[in-house]
C-alpha cells in the first residue's frame, strides 16, 4: 500500500499540473456582502460506438470493470489516471460501464467528512484526485459532456472548491476540481455556461481568485473569463451592479497582489476579463472609474515587454475605457 501512496502522490501532482497546462495552454481567449447571494443557484443516454483502435482495449476494459471492486479500486484509479491520455474513448467507456460512475462518485462523497474540520490527508487527497482526473476525461469528451451535465456531476465537486485550508492536500484537491470545471468551459459550449450560471460557480471561483495559490487563481480566473466570453455569461454578470462589482473588486485585488508578486500568465487572464467586461455599456462606464491605476501606467511594462497579446488587449482596454 505504501508504494501505491507514493505513486499516487506523484500522479496527483501530475494530474493537477496537467489540468492547468491542458486547459490553459490551448485556450484562445481572443476568440472566444456574500458573493453566493449575488449569484443565486437555482438519463445516462445511449452508448455511442466505441473506437477500439486507440491502444490496449484488452487492457483497458478489465481495469474499468475493477473500479466497481472496492478492494481493487485504489490501484485501478492510479493506473487509469496515469494512462488516461492513451485511450481516446476512455470517457464513453467509463460513463456507459455498469457501476463505474457510481464508484467514482463514491470516491468523492467518501471524503466529504474530512473537509470540515479540515482533516484531509495526502493519501486521501491523492486518491480522490485520481478519481477526479477520470471525471475530467468525461467532462471534456464530446460524447459524454452533455450527459455529465444532465447528471449534475459538477455539483459533487463544489464542496471541494468551497474549502479554505491552504495545506497541500487541499490545494491539490481544489486545483484538480477546478481542472474538471475548466475542461467543461474550454469547450465553448453554451449549454455548459447555462448550467454553470444556475450554480454558485462564480462566487466559488472569486474566492479562490482572492485566496488560492497562483495555479488555482489562474484556473479559476480562466473559468470566469470563459463565462464572460459567452454572451449570456456577460449579460448575467453585468445584470446588476452588485454582481459586476463583486467580480471587478476581486480583479482589482488580484492586480494589487501582482504588483508585489508578478505573474504574466495570471495577468493575462485578468486583463482579458476586464476587456470582455468593457464590451458591456454599463460595465464600460463603471470601469472608467474603477479600473486600477496600475493598468493605466507602466507598472507592468517590464513584465509584459515580451507578451504581444496581453499588451494588445491592454491597449484595447485603455482605448475603450480611457
Amino acid at each position: 500500500m505504501a508504494s501505491i501512496g507514493n505513486d499516487s502522490a506523484a500522479a496527483a501532482a501530475a494530474a493537477a499540473n496537467a489540468a492547468f497546462a491542458g486547459i490553459l495552454s490551448s485556450a484562445n481567449p481572443a476568440s472566444a456582502g456574500s458573493s453566493t447571494a449575488l449569484f443565486p443557484s437555482g438519463s445516462m443516454g445511449a452508448a455511442p460506438p466505441v473506437n477500439v483502435n486507440n491502444g490496449g482495449i484488452e487492457e483497458l476494459l478489465p481495469l474499468v470493470v475493477q473500479l466497481t471492486n472496492p478492494e481493487q479500486r485504489e490501484g485501478v484509479l492510479l493506473e487509469l489516471s496515469k494512462k488516461r491520455e492513451s485511450f481516446s474513448d476512455l470517457a464513453p467507456i467509463l460513463w456507459h460501464s455498469y457501476g463505474t460512475v457510481a464508484a467514482l462518485l463514491q470516491e468523492i462523497v467518501s471524503i466529504y467528512p474530512l473537509l470540515s474540520p479540515p482533516t484531509l490527508t495526502a493519501h486521501a487527497s491523492n486518491r480522490v484526485c485520481n478519481a477526479l482526473a477520470l471525471l475530467q476525461c468525461v467532462a471534456s469528451h464530446p460524447d459524454t459532456r452533455s450527459l455529465f451535465l444532465q447528471a449534475h456531476v459538477p455539483l459533487y465537486l463544489y464542496p471541494f472548491l468551497n474549502t479554505q485550508s491552504k495545506s497541500r492536500p487541499f490545494e491539490y484537491l481544489r486545483l484538480t476540481s477546478l481542472g474538471v470545471i475548466g475542461a467543461l468551459v474550454k469547450m465553448d459550449d453554451p449549454d455548459v455556461i447555462n448550467f454553470l450560471l444556475q450554480t454558485e460557480i462564480i462566487p466559488l471561483c472569486l474566492r479562490i481568485m482572492e485566496t488560492g495559490s497562483e495555479l488555482s487563481k489562474t484556473v479559476a480566473t480562466f473559468i470566469v473569463q470563459k463565462i464572460l466570453l459567452d454572451e449570456i455569461g456577460l449579460a448575467y454578470v453585468c445584470a446588476t451592479a452588485e454582481r459586476f462589482y463583486a467580480v471587478s473588486t476581486v480583479l482589482n485585488t488580484m492586480i494589487r497582489t501582482l504588483i508585489v508578486n508578478p505573474s504574466v500568465r495570471l495577468l493575462k487572464h485578468i486583463v482579458r476579463c476586464y476587456l470582455r467586461l468593457s464590451d458591456n455599456v454599463r460595465a464600460r462606464e463603471a470601469l472608467r472609474q474603477c479600473l486600477p491605476v496600475s493598468l493605466r501606467d507602466e507598472t507592468f511594462g517590464v513584465a509584459l515587454r515580451d507578451d504581444v497579446t496581453v499588451k494588445k488587449w491592454l491597449s484595447q482596454l485603455l482605448g475603450v475605457v480611457g
